[in-house]
């Protein structure tokens, strides 16, 4: 089983960027965080390196539903999403599947829920 879905774009990065926050949205995520991995490694290691961005989405309901099941389950928090310009130029945006991260708790509502917000991050990136 992978741990997430992809998919590639021919479109700018910013563009791509901005089109998954926007289909996040969709779905009724947020964006938490953005890390900017070509900036801090030229910050704190003066190394280049591709665009790549790490988004930290959150759906708040699902969020609260999964703590109120789980309480550690924070740890795995929020949904990480990449978006990564390749070596051919193109973009990769990934999602990462909730259903292989819950694998590692035995906890069958978990479970549940972690199908439901796979749905929604499925519907986000097939709308790309």
């Amino acid at each position: 089983m992978s741990y997430y879905f992809s998919k590639v774009l021919s479109l700018s990065f910013n563009e791509a960027v901005k089109r998954v926050t926007e289909g996040l949205k969709q779905q009724g995520f947020g964006i938490l965080t953005q890390i900017d991995l070509k900036e801090k490694f030229k910050e704190k290691l003066n190394k280049d390196f591709n665009d790549y961005v790490i988004l930290g989405a959150c759906n708040p309901a699902m969020a609260y539903e999964a703590l109120q099941a789980e309480n550690k389950i924070g740890l795995m928090l929020p949904c990480n999403v990449i978006v990564q310009k390749r070596s051919d130029s193109k973009i990769e945006i990934a999602i990462i599947d909730p259903v292989a991260s819950m694998q590692a708790i035995d906890n069958p509502s978990l479970k549940a829920l972690a199908l439901k917000v796979q749905q929604k991050l499925k519907v986000c990136i097939e709308s790309l």
